[in-house]
């Protein structure tokens, strides 16, 4: 007779070294590269449940406004999961730490009043999909807010991202792709862009291909329906 494995499922993104790295990274970042103002800004405004996309090691959940009732924070890779969920208990609202991808989140359809993407559209496979199910999860007329890695407006610059994104730097940054479009994917997918700001991380200094990023809000259709 055959014995059922008792092993734990291997994740569908595990990406164990560079989430290290990025935790620590990113906590550096939140006061040297002005991060910390930026998530604040991303979430002003907020109300109701809110579902985040790739929460990362939740550095987000520090700046929730008091009117957000419950965040329930995807996050696919373990290393940055137990983070997030360590995060999540000094929080200031209920926050639900859950395992899953942005291409098949785990939730109810129209469950939420917000969502929100930060520094993950460049990391998914499938953008589309992933925004997709974005909409799916969102109530009618609800909010997106994006925070993301994008392509540079300078020729030069975006072809640089292109050979990077092209060689080795999805494969060493977590699946990150720097040449993305994502507002025109955002706007492909049925939202409408309501708003947004060019950002430069850092904002003086040398310009890398990860420093050309948006921060915006779009808002999905006022009607249920995939488009």
């Amino acid at each position: 007779m055959r014995l059922r494995s008792t092993r734990t499922p291997r994740d569908a993104v595990h990406h164990p070294v560079f989430a290290r790295c990025y935790a620590r990274m990113s906590v550096a970042a939140e006061s040297a590269a002005g991060l910390a103002a930026i998530r604040a800004e991303l979430l002003a405004g907020l109300t109701g449940r809110v579902i985040e996309v790739g929460a990362g090691n939740g550095l987000n959940f520090a700046h929730y406004p008091p009117a957000v009732s419950e965040v329930v924070a995807i996050e696919p890779e373990r290393t940055l999961r137990r983070l997030a969920v360590r995060s999540a208990v000094r929080a200031g609202m209920p926050v639900d730490v859950v395992p899953g991808t942005a291409e098949a989140l785990p939730v109810k359809s129209e469950a939420f009043d917000g969502a929100v993407a930060s520094l993950v559209l460049c990391t998914v496979r499938d953008v589309e999909r992933s925004l997709a199910e974005i909409r799916r999860v969102l109530r009618p007329g609800a909010e997106l807010r994006f925070f993301e890695h994008v392509r540079a407006d300078g020729r030069a610059m975006a072809a640089t991202q292109r050979a990077l994104d092209r060689a080795f730097w999805p494969r060493v940054a977590g699946g990150c792709h720097t040449s993305r479009d994502t507002l025109a994917a955002i706007a492909a997918a049925g939202f409408t862009v309501e708003s947004y700001r060019r950002v430069n991380l850092p904002e003086r200094g040398i310009r890398l291909p990860t420093s050309s990023c948006v921060l915006g809000v779009a808002r999905g259709p006022a009607t249920a329906g995939r488009g």
